[in-house]
Order: C-alpha cells, then structure tokens, then sequence
C-alpha cells in the first residue's frame, strides 16, 4: 500500500483522522475517500457522512490523489485495515487515536463555548453518555483548564444523565471551576509537545522478526507488511525457510 506522495501537513493529518471518525470499523478507504472528496454518492448521503466538519476537505483533488494521502496515513501509523470477514475496514492506530480523541475533546469543548455564546440553555447532555472513557475524561480536564464558569451549568445538566464515574469527574470538575484553582501549565504544555510528537508519525520500516519453528531471526519487509496488511493477513510465525519445508 505504498503511497508516493510527500509528507502530509499536520492540519492534513488530523483532517483524515476527524473523517474516519465517522466510519471507524464500519467503512474502508474508499468511504473514507469520498467523505473528504465531498461525495454526493447515495450512501454517503444516507449515512449522514456530509455532516461531518471537514466533509469536501479534498474537493478540488482527484479521489485517486486522496486514496494515496489515506494510504499514507496508514504506512506512517495513523490508519490500519482489519478485516470484518471479507470487507476492510478503517480502524485507528494507538497513534491516531491519540491525536483524534484531543482534537475530538477539543471540537466538544468548542461547541460549548458557541453554546455560552449564545446563551443556549437545557441541551440534551445525553449525546456524550456511552462515549470513549479516555476522550470524556481528557475533554472533562480541558475544560477544567478553562476555569469558564459558563460551563457549570450544562456540567450539571450532563452529570444527572451519565454514569456513575463520570458523574463523579463531572462534580470534580465543578468544583475545581468555583474554586478557581489555578490551571498546571506543564501538563498543558506536555500533552501539546506529546501532540507533536506523534503527528511525526512512525517511517515504514522492516521488521525483524522470529521464526516460531526454527527460531532464527527473519526480515518481514516495508513492501510484505503492505501485501499482508492489503490481504489481512497476520504477520508470518515462521521464517521462509520453514514455510518451504512445510510446504514441500
């Protein structure tokens, strides 16, 4: 799945991971193409994909050019494919998740302020219940960081409709907000340097990996890994060698 294409700018990077969002484990590389192509396709339409915020970020560019920049993304460790029986599906690395749920937590967090903008009162909290732990409890520090007491009042409305634990972050976040406790800028400033740490993302390399059966060390190359990763193979267990002998 080699993508000959220069490397992806950092706002590139989290455009394709905020669209496969919308298709995590339910759609492949082509959905995902037509997503940031902005496809007027029935089935886009009907799944709802042209609401999403960076819907036609790709317009101007050929569906071809935009498959080559996904395969990019999985090649340098944002994206991979698992296969759902026959069908490829788009799944988040460790590493783009990482990135996608701190932009996520961070497009939340922005809505809320356009809420206290506009001075919108009793929203439905109900669409964060059954959310990523990690990513509500990351938006729930973020919004601590803002110490905005604009937010107290849809906290309290979101802590009568969630579970336990959260309810339990959610009045702990309430409390720091009317406490005024002062916000910890080194933790601000190490999960932005983490951040930029992993948009660098992870350069194909081969592997080196060890025979099952004979236990010799063998070369697992940048070009096997795509062919394997194309046809959802798992990594090979045995060296070459022994795949022969068995074979013979």
């Amino acid at each position: 799945m080699k993508s000959k294409i220069n490397r992806l700018s950092d706002e590139e990077i989290k455009v394709i991971l905020r669209a496969s969002d919308e298709i995590i484990a339910k759609g492949g590389r082509t959905l995902l193409a037509k997503i940031l192509k902005g496809s007027r396709e029935k089935k886009v339409l009907q799944l709802g994909l042209d609401r999403c915020p960076v819907y036609g970020y790709f317009k101007s560019e050929k569906l071809d050019e935009i498959m080559k920049k996904i395969d990019w993304m999985i090649d340098y460790d944002f994206l991979e494919i698992e296969y759902d029986g026959k069908f490829p599906m788009i799944v988040f690395t460790e590493r783009g998740w990482y990135i996608e749920s701190d932009q996520y937590a961070d497009e939340l967090l922005n809505e809320w302020k356009e809420w206290a903008k506009q001075g919108k009162q009793n929203p439905d909290m109900s669409y964060l219940k059954d959310r990523n732990r990690k990513m509500i409890l990351l938006l729930l520090e973020k919004i601590k960081e803002s110490g905005d007491q604009a937010f107290i009042p849809y906290l309290e409305l979101w802590e009568k409709v969630d579970y336990k634990k959260v309810r339990a972050e959610i009045r702990t976040t309430i409390n720091v907000i009317n406490r005024n406790e002062p916000i910890d800028h080194s933790v601000v400033k190490e999960r932005t340097e983490s951040i930029n740490e992993a948009l660098e993302g992870l350069e194909p390399h081969d592997l080196l990996l060890k025979c099952w059966i004979c236990g010799v060390r063998f070369t697992f190359t940048t070009g096997e890994q795509r062919f394997y990763e194309k046809k959802g193979f798992s990594y090979p267990k045995r060296c070459k060698k022994c795949r022969n002998e068995k074979d013979i």
